[in-house]
C-alpha cells in the first residue's frame, strides 16, 4: 500500500487482513492511477467555470466555478473551524441537494472519510453506524438534524447547514481562497458506505480514492458513454452508492450536469425529466413500471439513457418500456461492497431478461459453494472481481463475501452459452417445494405479465408436506379486482403448475428499505403468520 496521508489512521487500521482481500485487476489503461490521488480534486478539475453542474427544480443552476469555490470554502471550514484532520470520519446527512454533494466533495478534498447516510434512517440506525465507524463529526441539513440529535452519539460534533443560526455552516466566515487538496494516496479510504441490507447489523464498506474514479472509468465510460451536454437525474439518494455514482461521480467525471431532486418518486421523476430535458436517468424497475401509465402527458424526448439497478429488472418491464418509448433500459447489477455496477449491457448488446456481460475492467463467473466454475446453463453463485473489492470495516463477514479471491455477491445466476449472465434469485430466495427448485423472480415475472399487477414479490413458506410452498404478494392497479384464483390461473398458463403460487396475498404496497430495496424478510414473516392462521 502507498504511504497514507491520513493523520487519523482508523480506516486503514481496520481494513481486513490482506489475505482476506479479493484479487484486484487494473487491466484497462484508464485504471492506471498515480500513487497520490485525491478523487474530489480530480472530479472538480477540467470543465469551464461557466458550465452548469448541479440543477434543482427551483433557482438557477450551480456552475462548475461556483461549485469549486463553495467546496473550497467548506474544506477551509472543515480543517479550520471544525478541526477535522485527514482520516477523520465525517457523517453527511440530508436530502439530495447541491449542498450535500458539495459537502461530500469538501470532506474528500480535505482528506477526511465521508460517511453518507440516508435522511430516512432512525436514531438507533445512526447510532450503530457512528459506533462502527467511530464518527466524530457530522454535517447535517437542518431539516434532517432531529433524529441525529436524538441518537445522542457520544463525542459527535454536529454542524448544520441551511439554517438561520450564526453557527450554521453556510453562514460562517471562511477564506475565499482556493483550497489545496490533501495529497491522499490512491489507496487511502475515501468513503465508508453502509450496506442497505434488510436484516442484521449493517456492514461498513470501505472504498479508496481510486475506487471512486474506477466506477466512472469502467461502467460509466464504457457502458453509459456520457457526454458533456448530458443532464443526469434519478431516484436513489446520495447515501446509496447507486445514487452517488449516477448523480455525482459520473456527471462530474464527464463534465456534465445533474438535476438533484429532494423528492424523486415516479410521480416527481416524469415531470422533472420533461421540464429539465434529462438525458440520463437512474432508477429502479418498479419506477419504470409505475411511470408507464403516466408517459402520455410528458415530453421525454431528451432522454437517451435509462439505467436500472437495485433489484432484478423483469423482461416484461423492459419490453413495455421499450414499446412505449423506444428506449432500451440498461440493466445492471451492482453492490455497495463493489461501489457500483459490474455486469451490464447497452444498446444493441442488450438481451432482455438478462443482466448483461461483465463491464470492461471486470470479470464474472458462476461458481459452486467450493468456488468451482459451473457449466454454462447451470445455476450457481455469481463471483466477480475487478479494480474494486469488498473491504468490510472490521467485520467477520468479510470471509463470507470474499472467497477464493473472488467477491461472492449472494446472487444465484446462470451464465448462458453466449456469455450473458441471467439472474435467477438471491441465493437465499430459492424456494424448494416437493423437490422442485423454484426461483421466486421467475414467478414474479409471470405475475407481472398480468395487466392488473403493478408490483409483486414471491417467497417460500415452510410446509410440512412439501418443505416449502410458494406465496405471492401482489399490488394491483387502482380499481382492479382482487381475485387470487384468476391470478393463479394466469400464472398456470405461463409456467409449469408446480411453480404456481399456492397462495396470493394482496397488499397496498410492498415493504421496502429507505433505499427502495424489497424487504423479503418481512414478507416471509407475513407468509408464516398467514400459514399459522390456516
Amino acid at each position: 500500500m502507498n504511504q497514507s496521508a491520513h493523520l487519523d489512521t482508523f480506516a486503514r487500521d481496520h481494513l481486513p487482513p490482506p489475505d482476506q482481500w479479493p484479487e484486484l485487476s487494473f487491466d484497462l489503461p484508464e485504471l492506471q492511477y498515480p500513487e497520490r490521488l485525491n478523487c474530489a480534486a480530480e472530479l472538480l478539475h477540467g470543465p469551464p467555470d461557466d458550465r452548469p453542474v448541479f440543477r434543482t427544480p427551483t433557482g438557477p443552476p450551480w456552475t462548475y466555478g461556483e461549485l469549486r469555490a463553495r467546496v473550497d470554502r467548506l474544506a477551509h471550514l472543515l480543517t479550520g473551524d471544525l478541526g477535522v484532520v485527514p482520516g477523520n470520519r465525517v457523517l453527511l446527512r440530508g436530502p439530495t441537494t447541491p449542498w450535500l454533494a458539495a459537502c461530500w466533495l469538501a470532506v474528500l478534498k480535505a482528506g477526511a472519510v465521508a460517511v453518507t447516510v440516508l435522511a430516512q434512517q432512525r436514531p438507533s440506525e445512526l447510532r450503530t453506524m457512528c459506533e462502527i465507524a467511530e464518527v466524530g463529526h457530522a454535517l447535517c441539513d437542518i431539516r434532517a438534524v432531529d433524529d441525529l440529535a436524538k441518537a445522542e452519539i457520544p463525542g459527535l460534533r454536529i454542524t448544520t447547514y441551511g439554517g438561520d443560526g450564526p453557527d450554521d455552516l453556510l453562514r460562517r466566515e471562511a477564506p475565499d481562497t482556493p483550497y489545496e487538496a490533501v495529497p491522499t494516496a490512491a489507496d487511502d479510504v475515501a468513503l465508508i458506505a453502509f450496506t442497505s441490507g434488510t436484516t442484521g447489523r449493517p456492514k461498513g464498506c470501505m472504498h479508496f480514492h481510486r475506487d471512486v474514479l474506477a466506477i466512472a472509468d469502467t461502467f460509466s465510460k464504457h457502458v453509459l458513454q456520457p457526454r458533456a451536454d448530458d443532464v443526469f437525474a434519478g431516484s436513489p439518494p446520495l447515501g446509496f452508492t447507486f445514487g452517488l455514482g449516477g448523480l455525482v461521480v459520473f456527471p462530474l467525471r464527464a463534465g456534465a450536469s445533474a438535476l438533484l431532486l429532494e423528492q424523486a418518486g415516479p410521480k416527481q421523476l416524469l415531470p422533472a425529466v420533461a421540464e429539465h430535458r434529462v438525458s440520463v436517468l437512474f432508477t429502479a424497475p418498479t419506477a419504470y413500471r409505475a411511470m408507464l401509465d403516466e408517459l402520455d402527458g410528458y415530453d421525454i424526448g431528451a432522454l437517451r439513457r435509462c439505467v436500472s439497478a437495485g433489484e432484478n429488472l423483469p423482461a416484461a418491464t423492459w419490453r413495455a418500456w421499450h414499446e412505449r418509448t423506444g428506449l432500451r433500459i440498461i440493466n445492471g447489477i451492482g453492490a455497495t461492497e463493489l461501489l457500483h455496477i459490474f455486469v451490464s449491457a447497452a444498446d444493441e448488446a442488450i438481451k432482455p431478461g438478462t443482466t448483461g456481460v461483465p463491464v470492461p475492467g471486470w470479470q464474472a463467473r458462476v461458481v459452486d459453494e467450493d468456488g468451482r466454475e459451473r457449466p454454462d446453463g447451470e445455476p450457481g453463485l455469481l463471483a466477480v472481481r475487478g479494480p474494486i473489492g469488498c473491504r468490510y470495516l472490521a467485520d467477520p463477514r468479510q470471509r463470507e463475501y470474499v472467497r477464493h479471491g473472488w467477491n461472492i455477491t449472494g446472487d444465484t445466476y446462470v451464465r448462458e452459452s453466449d456469455g450473458y449472465f441471467r439472474y435467477v434469485a438471491r441465493a437465499d430466495d430459492m424456494i424448494i417445494s416437493a423437490g422442485y427448485n423454484i426461483a421466486g423472480p421467475e414467478v414474479e415475472e409471470a405475475l407481472l405479465r398480468h395487466p392488473d399487477v403493478l408490483e409483486t414479490a414471491v417467497v417460500g413458506r415452510p410446509d410440512e408436506a412439501r418443505g416449502q410452498i410458494v406465496v405471492a404478494f401482489a399490488v394491483l392497479r387502482p380499481g382492479a379486482r382482487r381475485d387470487s384464483e384468476e391470478l393463479r390461473a394466469f400464472v398456470k398458463s405461463e409456467l409449469a403448475p408446480y411453480k404456481c403460487p399456492r397462495e396470493i396475498v394482496f397488499l397496498d404496497a410492498l415493504p421496502r428499505t429507505a433505499t427502495g430495496k424489497l424487504q423479503r424478510f418481512k414478507l416471509r414473516v407475513a407468509a408464516d403468520a398467514a400459514g399459522d392462521r390456516h
